[in-house]
């Protein structure tokens, strides 16, 4: 648990991090009382928005935020509104004493790093009574409220498989702008369409804000990390990496000279069959089993499916499969956090303009 401390010489006290100064700001007053002398002196604000179950992907754009700015607000909220009402909003990991942990020592990491302009300043986590001071936001397709929707981006690929998480994302992205009002936002690149639909919203409503997109960070072999790893377990973590391998069968035929739709994704489709053909040959106590969802080649700027590449203008390789819930458990196996539940997982390749 976070600890109070004094703050001023007036005796004022504030919730911070154990043995650190970072403050833990938990109402939107608190935060724009803690952001103006900031916007007065002109100290530079970056915000790493997260929804905690922090993992060495969230911490890379942290450093990197510390590296451009004065000061770092990383944001800790798990978004109702940009789950649907099937998906695993009350299974999602909530890690409060692990993700402060980290980031004291990641902080302690800063301090010692001469390069960096700043450090870890605050950390908000607000209530969903705070975000959404109207109530609680509608995960229906048709819910009434107030929302943010950037189409037709949002609509396509994740947001055709899921309708509603677009909507949710940008309308807390919005509202996470508006109260901390930073100079520069950070959002990796894993989530390729989600920084898409960001940019538009900046872009769009003319926000001040610098958008800063982090490379993906990977396991060893290759997994790009998720919070929603933790569900995998040990069985089903050993073939997780079938997407990676998948988007990087039709990266390898794109670098063979191929530009048209049905050879890239071929590639693709091809190491999918032959990794799931190889699950489906071993027992039920040992196999895993997954669907893909979705694998695309798209324009890099609007998410459209393209039937060509342009090597001027390259495209995104990107796809989503759900691996599902182990067969015949075995017992003491590791299934995962909640139990082991289907898993949806995404990942990308971006295939550079020439």
């Amino acid at each position: 648990m976070a600890s109070c401390s004094s703050s001023s010489p007036s005796g004022s006290r504030f919730e911070k991090i154990p043995s650190t100064s970072i403050r833990v700001l938990r109402s939107v007053e608190s935060v724009r009382r803690w952001r103006r002398p900031h916007t007065i002196d002109q100290r530079t604000v970056g915000l790493v928005p997260t929804m905690g179950a922090l993992h060495e992907g969230h911490l890379s754009l942290i450093r990197a935020a510390a590296r451009e700015n004065h000061h770092v607000v990383v944001s800790i909220y798990v978004n109702p509104a940009q789950f649907g009402i099937a998906e695993d909003l009350g299974s999602y990991p909530v890690t409060w004493a692990a993700d402060t942990a980290v980031l004291a020592a990641l902080d302690r990491e800063l301090a010692d790093d001469g390069a960096n302009l700043g450090r870890i300043s605050a950390v908000f986590a607000p209530t969903t009574a705070d975000m959404y001071p109207a109530g609680f936001p509608g995960q229906a397709v048709g819910s009434k409220g107030s929302f943010v929707t950037i189409t037709p981006v949002g609509e396509v690929l994740e947001g055709a498989s899921r309708p509603t998480f677009f909507r949710g994302v940008a309308t807390v992205c919005m509202k996470l702008f508006n109260i901390v009002q930073p100079e520069r936002v950070y959002f990796g690149q894993k989530d390729v369409q989600q920084t898409v639909v960001i940019r538009s919203l900046v872009r769009d409503f003319m926000l001040p804000i610098e958008v800063v997109v982090g490379p993906t960070t990977r396991a060893v072999d290759g997994l790009a990390l998720s919070s929603r790893n933790v569900y995998l377990g040990t069985r089903r973590r050993a073939v997780a990496t079938v997407l990676h391998r998948t988007l990087s069968a039709a990266e390898s035929a794109y670098a063979g000279g191929a530009r048209d739709r049905e050879t890239v994704l071929g590639a693709a489709k091809k190491a999918t069959e032959h990794v799931l053909s190889e699950q489906m040959a071993l027992a039920p106590e040992k196999r895993v089993r997954f669907e893909v969802d979705y694998l695309s080649l798209a324009d890099p700027s609007t998410m459209e499916e393209l039937a060509i590449v342009d090597p001027e203008k390259g495209s995104i390789l990107s796809g989503a499969i759900r691996m599902l819930p182990v067969e015949a458990p075995q017992e003491g196996e590791d299934l995962g956090h909640s139990g082991g539940p289907a898993v949806r997982l995404i990942d990308n390749i971006i295939i550079q303009p020439s």
